[in-house]
C-alpha cells in the first residue's frame, strides 16, 4: 500500500486528535484581524478558515499566497500553515510579519524553522506525512481551526469514516476532466481537490466558484466530463450541467451518491471535508491506474526551499 493511501484513510482519528487543540495557545480570538499565508494546500486550507471566521463573525480574515502577502497591510495576527516548516516564502512573511505582530504557526516538525520563528507553534506531528503529496496534514489542520471556531467536529469524523471506505463515485475509466465547485469555504477544498488530480495523477481538473462556473467554465462540460460540487449547489445548475452530456456529482443528487444518507445515519450530504477525502481517494487511484507513483508525483518534493 502506498503511504499516501494509508495516510488517507487515518483521516478520521487525526481530525479528532485535532480537534483536541482547539484552545492551544495563539489561535485567533473573537475580533482580531487576521491573515493566514500558506503555498498551495496550505493556501487552499487557508482560504476555506478565512471565509469560515468571517461567517462565524469573528473578525476580518483574508487568506493569501506566501509569495503575494502584503506587508504594508497591517493585521493583529499573521498564521501560518507550513507542514514542513521549512517552505521559504512562508518563512520570509513570518520573518517580516513577526517584526510588529505576534505570529501564530501550524506545523507538523516542532524542530524546523518555522515553528522557532513563530510566536507560537500548534504542532500537529501526529498528522505528519511520508507521501509528499498532503492530505491528513492539510485536513487536520482545517479540523482544527474549525474546533477552534466553535464547531463540534465528531459529525465530521463519522462523515470521514464512511469516506475512507465507501465505494467511489466515478471511477478513472469512466471519464477524461473533473471540475470541482464550491461555495463560501468550499471553494478552497475545491481547488484542493483540483490539486490532488493534478500533481498526483497529472490530470486534467479545474476548479471554480460554484456561481461562476456558468459565466464561462461551464462551456467544457460534455460526455465523458465530470462536475463535482463540494458543500451547497447554485439552484437549476445540476440540470444546466446535465444538459451537457457531463456527469454532475454532488452527495445528495440523486444522479451522484445521494444514497450516502443511509450510511451517515439518515445525515446527508457528507460533511465537505469528508467528500474531498473522496477526491483524495481519486486522485490515488487515477494515478495508480497509469503505472504512476502517487507518493512521488513527477517534478515535486515535500517543501519548496529556494537558494
Amino acid at each position: 500500500m502506498s503511504h499516501v493511501k494509508a495516510e488517507i484513510a487515518t483521516q478520521p482519528e487525526c481530525w479528532r486528535q485535532a480537534a483536541k487543540l482547539a484552545s492551544a495557545p495563539g489561535l485567533p480570538t473573537t475580533g482580531e484581524r487576521v491573515a493566514v499565508v500558506g503555498c498551495g494546500t496550505s493556501w487552499f486550507m487557508a482560504k476555506a478558515y478565512a471565509a469560515l471566521r468571517e461567517k462565524a463573525g469573528q473578525g476580518e480574515t483574508d487568506a493569501f499566497q506566501a509569495s503575494d502577502f502584503p506587508l504594508d497591510r497591517r493585521y493583529d495576527r499573521l498564521v501560518a500553515i507550513t507542514r514542513s516548516g521549512t517552505t521559504t516564502e512562508v518563512l520570509d512573511v513570518m520573518r517580516a510579519f513577526g517584526e510588529t505582530a505576534p505570529v501564530t504557526v501550524l506545523t507538523a516538525d516542532r524542530a524546523q524553522p518555522a515553528a522557532q520563528i513563530a510566536t507560537n507553534a500548534v504542532v500537529l506531528d501526529f498528522a505528519d506525512e511520508r507521501s509528499v503529496v498532503q492530505t491528513r496534514f492539510a485536513t487536520s489542520v482545517l479540523a482544527l481551526l474549525r474546533a477552534a471556531l466553535g464547531e463540534d467536529l465528531e459529525d465530521a469524523a463519522t462523515d470521514a469514516e464512511v469516506a475512507v471506505r465507501m465505494p467511489l463515485p466515478v471511477h478513472p475509466a469512466l471519464f477524461d476532466q473533473i471540475t470541482f465547485l464550491g461555495r463560501g469555504w468550499t471553494v478552497g477544498l475545491a481547488e484542493e481537490a483540483a490539486l490532488k488530480c493534478r500533481e498526483t495523477a497529472g490530470f486534467w481538473t479545474e476548479s471554480y466558484p460554484a456561481m461562476d462556473y456558468r459565466h464561462g467554465p461551464i462551456s467544457i462540460a460534455g460526455p465523458r466530463r465530470v462536475v463535482w460540487a463540494f458543500g451547497d449547489v447554485p439552484d437549476g445548475l445540476t440540470e444546466e450541467v446535465e444538459a451537457t452530456g457531463a456527469a454532475f456529482l454532488h452527495s445528495r443528487h440523486h444522479g451522484g451518491y445521494a444514497s450516502l444518507g443511509s450510511w451517515v445515519g439518515g445525515r446527508e450530504p457528507l460533511d465537505p471535508m469528508a467528500d474531498l477525502i473522496l477526491a483524495q481517494r481519486v486522485a490515488v487511484l487515477l494515478a495508480t491506474t497509469q503505472g504512476l507513483d502517487p507518493d512521488n508525483p513527477r517534478n515535486l518534493t515535500r517543501s519548496v526551499v529556494l537558494k
